[in-house]
């Protein structure tokens, strides 16, 4: 059966998750890409995927590429920025696949707010800016501050900044504008609240949440991702309400990331990431909860059902940590790739960054100098002094505190 897989740049949901699946799975693998040189070094191991060069980000483009080559028996990405395209040409070639529909709303965070409001499950002011003459009038008189400035169809919290008044608001657009010529910002509410993601993986039939994160972000006014812990299982009256929110997306199929804040009961979406989880977060939760994840994904896009009870283990504890660059400069220590177990708690570092490279300050995930990833199950961490996840928590500060990164100006 042949997979054909859209990609910009490698990331480590493909290069660890999704290849290697798709080979236990027996497929064969070609790789649509803008980049094909930069695939065709991160896969020496895998020597028998087919790399085509292709402009991914046009739909035409991919269902011609297609179309000159092997019969497709599913189209797949687990890039954000992919997957209307994907779904288009899923659904050109008779695939199973995503709503086209469903994955623009997600994408485009000015049309998923309308669409939810139209809906009736969830109001946010918000409004859209294309240019700095809109920066003036009524929009930056009537926005609520604080509010939030977004790029409508950014990744990564990559120019999301809280603003506190009008002429904050001005300045900031204008700044993340001239980054992004011909691009479109969202000005929306803040929305307050502590911030959790739920994961969620479905066939267009049933439904599996595998837990979610409770994320802690860098200090206002950005929104860098600093430390993950695993939820096993949000309150049942949450995960309705984000659920819905869901639903009236016509989001369900396949994998998805959803991001949401919670305050006094009440979920509300943040953003939707119609993929996997990333930053090795994905990779993590395939560990922890002892699932074959990547492959139950492309299975779906295969047209194969999910069973009713995925079988995973809900004893788990872990966290994630990502050391962040505090200044621009070069990085000229940091420690290597580690695996170690302490105390039943399962420690996987990998360095981000190399040493030697010189980078700007992103305010961005692009300032990761590392990852770690730490997992146990509960009968591994049940100690005398704790919970696993007290365990878990008490053993990354123990190993982050031993590391030194050290960046030159």
């Amino acid at each position: 059966m042949r997979l054909y897989l859209l990609a910009l740049n490698p990331t480590d949901s493909v290069t660890e998750g999704f290849l290697p699946a798709a080979v236990r799975l027996g497929l064969d693998v070609t790789l649509l890409t803008d980049q094909p040189d930069a695939h065709r070094a991160a896969y020496p191991e895998h020597p028998g995927i087919e790399i085509l060069d292709c402009d991914v980000r046009d739909h035409r483009a991919v269902i011609s590429r297609i179309s000159t080559r092997h019969r497709p028996d599913a189209v797949f990405t687990n890039s954000d920025h992919l997957q209307t395209q994907a779904a288009l040409a899923a659904h050109y070639f008779d695939l199973p696949g995503k709503d086209w529909r469903a994955a623009l709303r997600a994408k485009d965070k000015g049309e998923m707010r309308r669409h939810l409001a139209v809906a009736g499950v969830d109001t946010v002011w918000s409004a859209e800016i294309t240019s700095p003459a809109d920066l003036t009038g009524s929009l930056v008189a009537d926005a609520p501050y604080p509010c939030v400035v977004k790029p409508r169809e950014g990744v990564a919290s990559e120019d999301v900044v809280l603003v506190d008044n009008a002429e904050d608001l001005v300045a900031r657009a204008k700044e993340i504008l001239a980054r992004r010529p011909g691009g479109t910002l969202v000005v929306e509410e803040y929305l307050p609240g502590e911030l959790y993601t739920l994961e969620t993986l479905g066939d267009g039939r049933v439904r599996h949440v595998l837990g979610g994160f409770h994320t802690e972000l860098s200090p206002p006014p950005y929104f860098i991702e600093e430390r993950l812990t695993f939820v096993p299982a949000h309150p049942e009256p949450v995960v309705a309400q984000v659920l819905a929110q869901l639903d009236a997306l016509g989001v369900g199929f396949g994998a998805c990331h959803t991001e949401f804040v919670v305050h006094d009961g009440r979920a509300r979406v943040i953003e939707v990431n119609y993929r996997a989880i990333g930053d090795q977060c994905d990779l993590l939760l395939a560990q922890l909860l002892d699932l074959p994840l990547f492959e139950h994904i492309l299975r779906t896009h295969l047209g194969e059902p999910l069973p009713a009870d995925l079988g995973v283990r809900r004893d788990g504890a872990a966290r994630l940590e990502y050391p962040c660059a505090d200044r621009p400069g070069t990085l000229i220590a940091a420690p290597a790739a580690t695996d170690v177990t302490v105390e039943g708690v399962r420690l996987t570092y990998r360095p981000l960054r190399a040493l030697g490279e010189r980078h700007e300050l992103y305010r961005t995930n692009r300032d990761y100098l590392g990852v770690l990833r730490a997992t146990a199950t509960a009968t591994a961490t049940a100690t005398a002094t704790g919970t696993g996840q007290r365990t878990v928590d008490r053993v990354v500060a123990d190993f982050l505190a031993a590391q030194r990164w050290e960046i030159q100006p």
